[in-house]
């Protein structure tokens, strides 16, 4: 499967490469691919399933800081470049599978050819644009805009996310996106 949604990407010799530093691993639903405080070694690419990042409090509050859908790529990335412990955990929302990558041997590859090095790019400004838009929509749009945003970005995830992961997401209690759903199909 892990080869199928790559090949949509990259070509089979650059895919051959990928899968050759890689390991294909299922990761269930409510495991972590990435603890808080853990110093990450190790990136990946989401052939099926579902993650958030989610950073955790003291007091098991839990605030989501990203839903990532198949055919992406999941990180803590600045901890894994910098060596620290990541901040968030990254939690598998459904069973997936993954093509899990050595973070040292990925920079071997990607020093071996400027591809790796602009693949990488692209990725890097893909998530910039979508911590920018997001940061956008917290600072300035109110909780019933930010929904139907979500609605209209993520149309797949209804059913297949917790009402609660939702309201974390969106930087809102549970019962507010009640009363908003409410509003909306009245």
């Amino acid at each position: 499967m892990t080869e199928g949604m790559l090949k949509n990407i990259l070509s089979e010799e650059r895919l051959n490469e990928l899968m050759s530093i890689g390991q294909k691993k299922i990761i269930k639903e409510g495991e972590y691919f990435i603890r808080k405080g853990e110093t990450p070694q190790k990136f990946a690419f989401v052939s099926t399933g579902l993650f958030r990042y989610v950073y955790i409090d003291k007091k098991g509050n839990e605030f989501t800081k990203g839903i990532i859908d198949c055919n992406n790529f999941i990180s803590s990335y600045s901890a894994m470049i910098n060596n620290t412990p990541s901040h968030f955990f990254i939690e598998a929302l459904e069973d997936s599978q993954i093509l899990e990558i050595n973070f040292h041997k990925w920079l071997i590859l990607k020093d071996t050819s400027l591809f790796w090095t602009k693949f990488l790019l692209g990725f890097v400004e893909k998530g910039f644009i979508i911590k920018e838009k997001r940061e956008r929509e917290l600072l300035l749009l109110d909780a019933e805009t930010r929904y139907k945003n979500f609605l209209t970005e993520f149309p797949s995830l209804q059913g297949r996310v917790k009402q609660a992961i939702i309201a974390s997401f969106l930087g809102i209690q549970p019962e507010s996106l009640s009363r908003i759903k409410k509003k909306l199909s009245s």
